[in-house]
């Protein structure tokens, strides 16, 4: 009788353990920073916007276009903070320290080379 009580205490306790494991351990599924770019207009949020929806583990991209910083909410499973800078830079934007691709740049409408004081 003792061991059969025994026997079904241990299965509760690794069925309880079972079920709360995942609370204790969940990866971060959702982090967020915040990037300084050169973008200047409308038709650079558009651009930075839109390349950033596309990218993997992206959720979320919002430029600020008078403090030129992009809020970007992404999976850190998915993507890294360095990967997002370089998405930026190569679409012709400082990315924080990360500096624009010349040719990208070079390819931006003239509204959008205007002097950042960079």
């Amino acid at each position: 009788m003792k061991t059969r009580i025994v026997i079904v205490s241990s299965m509760l306790l690794f069925v309880l353990m079972l079920f709360s494991a995942p609370a204790f351990s969940q990866d971060k599924k959702e982090a967020t920073i915040k990037i300084k770019t050169s973008a200047v207009c409308e038709q650079c949020k558009d651009r930075i916007e839109k390349s950033l929806a596309f990218e993997k583990g992206v959720k979320k991209a919002m430029l600020d276009v008078d403090t030129k910083i992009v809020t970007i909410t992404y999976n850190p499973s998915k993507t890294t903070p360095d990967d997002l800078r370089k998405t930026i830079s190569k679409l012709g934007y400082d990315a924080d320290n990360v500096a624009k691709d010349k040719a990208a740049y070079a390819k931006l409408p003239s509204c959008c080379k205007k002097d950042t004081g960079k």
